[in-house]
């Protein structure tokens, strides 16, 4: 057999297995598992848990191995938080790169994660813009129309609108979401791409998470000073030198304690105890 037979053989093995793996019962898994994503729901982890349980069949394919079936699903259990909608897209192409992962032990399983990271801010705009903003307005508008009329048929067409086009996304994007990882996966073999698509993920993750600081974290002082007659408010310096350095110290801070093994809950309750206290004594500014 010349080399060419030989490595059209491959890819064909390689192509039957991948088929063999994302079998009719495990889409199905995975669509039914994904309605339990927002289940589990914690201030650090997010819908992590939901997620890895959407994938947990697959896995169990994948890894045979107990070792690596426990270690793949503790890599599902950091952060990660996106509009349900378009979460099976993410979770077809995890469920492909967690292939390649099994098979080629050179794979950087970090890169999973990164894509997840990256992946989560642009596709939760376009869902929740698309889902929440548009077409649910769109089909209430419809529903409200033919109620209106005093047609008891509103709520129903509603629900219909709405259920149709949200069962068939969640469908259709699970599916596109592993054959593009799939094909992407083949071609990043040949030139290298995974390792530059890894650390562009990264960047991107690391943007997206920078922006959630700047963002959700809001934390200010009232401090004022009089040096030589001169009045000087600290936030205004504060704000010249480095705009919102003290949300992403505080940010700093918890990342920290977290690491060093802090409970989630401990911290919070901190956070409750310093805000409360620093803005009776004035030196926060109170929201």
């Amino acid at each position: 057999m010349s080399t060419i037979d030989k490595e059209i053989s491959r890819t064909e093995a390689a192509g039957n297995k991948k088929r063999e793996i994302m079998t009719p019962d495990m889409y199905r898994s995975m669509f039914l598992r994904q309605f339990t994503s927002q289940c589990s729901q914690s201030y650090d982890k997010m819908m992590a848990m939901g997620f890895m349980y959407t994938i947990q069949k697959p896995l169990r394919k994948i890894y045979p191995n107990d070792e690596d079936y426990y270690a793949a699903l503790k890599r599902h259990t950091e952060f990660f938080n996106i509009t349900p909608h378009v979460l099976p897209f993410v979770a077809g192409m995890t469920v492909s790169m967690e292939e390649q992962a099994s098979e080629d032990k050179s794979f950087d399983t970090s890169s999973i994660n990164a894509m997840k990271v990256g992946l989560m801010g642009p596709l939760s705009g376009i869902g929740d813009s698309f889902y929440w903003g548009t077409f649910r307005v769109v089909a209430a508008g419809i529903g409200i129309g033919i109620a209106s009329t005093g047609s008891p048929l509103g709520p129903i067409v509603y629900a219909l609108l709405y259920s149709i086009v949200n069962v068939a996304t969640r469908i259709i994007t699970a599916h596109l979401g592993y054959d593009l990882g799939t094909k992407f996966l083949q071609q990043s073999e040949e030139n290298n791409l995974m390792a530059r698509m890894t650390r562009a993920a990264s960047v991107l993750g690391m943007t997206v998470i920078g922006a959630m600081i700047a963002a959700q974290v809001s934390l200010s002082t009232s401090l004022v000073f009089n040096i030589g007659g001169s009045e000087i408010v600290l936030q205004d310096l504060f704000d010249a030198i480095f705009p919102g350095i003290l949300p992403l110290a505080a940010t700093f801070i918890c990342v920290a304690l977290y690491k060093r093994g802090a409970k989630t809950i401990w911290i919070i309750l901190g956070i409750f105890a310093v805000c409360i206290i620093g803005t009776g004594l004035g030196v926060f500014a109170a929201a």
